[in-house]
């Protein structure tokens, strides 16, 4: 993480920021001189400039209420990150619709809600930057996860199009798809199976969830400022 203040007076939004991936991106913001809010079901820890707001991200009324909220609290957005994600493996013919549905509205609906949530306010800015955290599995696929890897597949086509539609705008929309990171999820791995990962990525080792955030970060910067539409494998080599 940055230990430079760069920027000042900007307003980032970031989903799922309470924990993980999200937490990590949040502090880096922060650290950068945003005013941060987060949405998430829990408040995660006490960070200065940073604002919770309570929303499940599944459902749709608790996103559009936690949209109206940030609206009351801010007029304007610099950045959006739709980060929030869940995961409910199975073989498909395992897979439940109810599995595949849960997964499907939180990762990809949600993105949806909140893009269009901000899209208007930003046009009318004319600038912005949205970055949408994917997965390699939304790339090349995964057994056993077919309702997470559609939903991060689908994301990426969404980023694409939308980046096409807010482009004229000067909004720039683009994707971050991580790998295999360093989370509670992960830590939930055997080691023996986890061992077996590591070996298949090139640089023989797990990526920490500060990758994640500092790639987030340039998608936001102004060095990015020329950078639209593309996805950016944080991954260790798994993807190329």
């Amino acid at each position: 993480m940055s230990d430079i203040t760069q920027y000042n007076d900007s307003i980032a939004l970031v989903t799922g920021g309470s924990r993980g991936i999200g937490k990590a991106i949040v502090r880096e913001f922060v650290n950068r001189g945003y005013e941060v809010f987060y949405f998430s079901r829990t408040k995660g820890e006490e960070i200065p400039h940073t604002h919770h707001i309570e929303v499940d991200m599944g459902n749709p009324e608790s996103v559009e209420h936690g949209m109206k909220e940030f609206f009351s609290l801010t007029k304007r957005v610099d950045v959006v990150v739709n980060n929030a994600g869940i995961a409910k493996d199975n073989l498909i013919m395992r897979l439940s619709v109810e599995s595949w549905d849960d997964v499907m509205n939180v990762n990809l609906r949600s993105a949806f809600l909140v893009c269009k949530g901000v899209s208007r306010v930003m046009a009318k800015q004319r600038s912005g930057s949205i970055i949408n955290i994917s997965s390699v599995v939304g790339i090349v696929g995964n057994g056993g996860q077919t309702n997470y890897s559609a939903s991060k597949a689908g994301l990426i086509g969404f980023s694409k199009s939308l980046a096409k539609e807010l482009s004229s705008r000067n909004v720039r929309v683009n994707v971050v798809a991580p790998g295999f990171i360093e989370t509670d999820m992960s830590d939930a791995i055997p080691s023996s199976i986890k061992e077996g990962l590591v070996e298949n990525i090139p640089l023989k080792r797990i990526g920490q969830v500060g990758e994640i955030a500092a790639a987030v970060a340039f998608f936001a910067s102004s060095d990015a400022s020329y950078i639209t539409g593309q996805v950016l494998c944080v991954d260790g080599g798994m993807v190329m």
